[in-house]
């Protein structure tokens, strides 16, 4: 913690600017040794020259920020220099030589947080935040690092808290009677609180899912134009196009963004009877593929009338059971397919889109427009969000300690063991629990006779 750390702040590669970042007590003195200059005024922007033993290297932008108004709650100084990877590790190493050391991984955040600047859900949502690819989380997110998941939790903490204090307080008077009406109102406040977790459990099960991405498996049978949506809908030529079937011997998986949903796109075999033992392994790949997926876009040649690969395909998406989008591909030449008998045939939920290939991004368009249909609603404007398998884990457990603490309350203590487990848990998805608080609690809300 006494350390003065150093590191690039910015993505490898080039770009129009790097960032190096310097914090802890020597960051402004190494920051006058790199620039030659001995004022700077806290957050206020300046350009100057960088330098390492007197030759100079850019012609950068700094800013400085005293302690405690910074990110890690240290003196902070950044560089914004010139975007060469070169330059930037020159800089860095200019201020390892002035006494500073190479940050670890995470460690300005740990800073941050060791110096009560960020707590754990704050960290977690940052670092989410940097990850994110689905555009419906970022609001979540946004929400979380602004510190309402800690509001929600600490309010949580402080309620149970008060339970606790009420039940360490008639422990200590055990020969006065039980209020007629605390065992009720605190089942009903013990009810109320885990229906609350469980719904922010739930949600964040849910996005977590999302966070995985859509699996949209393109099947239909040799020569339906299945590569050639997923050539039309990745704009490029990704997949090989040929009039020979059973080119496609195995899947081919890419990832788009639809209408702010990640959708990985699963390009399969087509599905048909094959003596060729390859081709015969990327059919099964293709079935499996439907086990796994969250939506299917069956391709059918409106071109050609019905015939006993189409039906192999109907019986293939009745027992997959999935959402399904029934593409009549090919509408740009005259239709023979019998649309009567395929609806007919089919016995699961379904809808149907007309395209073509010929103009991608028409074809793009019109899919987007149909599969976004079939994507989860999920209100993400008002909710809150855990963003890790620890957070996730906590409230779990001090679901299930909460749980017990209803069921032991006429013996008060276990009742009080499992409401300080809960907290305790609640503790890890933002900050040490400690006792006086309790101490505290109990004090305010109670008189002990002095």
């Amino acid at each position: 913690m006494n350390d003065t750390i150093a590191a690039i702040a910015t993505p490898l590669g080039k770009g129009a600017i790097s960032i190096i970042k310097i914090s802890g007590y020597n960051a402004l003195n190494i920051l006058k040794q790199l620039t030659q200059k001995q004022d700077f005024t806290p957050r206020y922007a300046y350009v100057c020259d960088i330098f390492s033993d007197g030759v100079l290297l850019d012609k950068a932008l700094v800013i400085y920020f005293k302690a405690p108004y910074s990110f890690t709650g240290e003196d902070v100084c950044e560089i914004q220099c010139h975007g060469s990877p070169l330059l930037a590790q020159n800089i860095l190493q200019a201020c390892l030589n002035l006494g500073s050391r190479l940050a670890k991984a995470g460690e300005f955040s740990k800073k941050a947080f060791l110096n009560h600047k960020m707590d754990l859900s704050e960290i977690e949502a940052s670092v989410q935040l940097i990850l994110c690819e689905d555009e419906s989380v970022l609001n979540a997110l946004a929400r979380q690092l602004k510190g309402e998941l800690k509001i929600f939790i600490e309010e949580a903490r402080s309620d149970l808290l008060k339970l606790l204090a009420s039940s360490e307080v008639l422990i200590d008077y055990s020969e006065e009677d039980i209020p007629s009406d605390f065992l009720k109102e605190v089942s009903f406040n013990l009810e109320k609180q885990i229906a609350s977790f469980k719904d922010l459990l739930d949600f964040s099960n849910a996005q977590k899912q999302r966070n995985k991405g859509h699996a949209l498996s393109i099947v239909g049978k040799p020569n339906a134009g299945k590569s050639s949506l997923l050539n039309a809908m990745l704009l490029e030529e990704r997949a090989l196009v040929s009039d020979i079937k059973g080119t496609t011997r195995d899947t081919i998986e890419e990832v788009i963004e639809l209408k702010g949903h990640k959708v990985r796109l699963i390009d399969t075999a087509g599905i048909r009877e094959s003596a060729d033992e390859i081709e015969r392994l990327g059919i099964e790949k293709s079935l499996k593929s439907l086990e796994n997926c969250d939506i299917i876009l069956g391709v059918f040649d409106l071109s050609k009338p019905l015939e006993k690969e189409d039906f192999n395909l109907m019986d293939t998406l009745n027992r997959a059971k999935k959402p399904c989008i029934v593409v009549l591909n090919k509408n740009d030449l005259a239709p023979r397919l019998e649309l009567e008998i395929l609806k007919s045939y089919l016995k699961i939920p379904y809808s149907i889109l007309e395209t073509n290939t010929l103009n991608s991004k028409t074809c793009l368009k019109d899919l987007s427009q149909k599969i976004s249909g079939f994507f989860p609603k999920l209100d993400t404007q008002n909710k809150l969000l855990l963003t890790s398998l620890a957070q996730t884990t906590a409230l779990e457990n001090a679901i299930i300690e909460l749980q017990n603490a209803k069921n032991h309350l006429e013996t008060l203590e276990l009742f009080s063991y499992h409401i300080l487990s809960a907290i305790e848990n609640l503790n890890l998805l933002t900050r040490p629990y400690e006792t006086s608080q309790m101490l505290d609690s109990m004090f305010a809300e109670f008189c002990l006779g002095k």
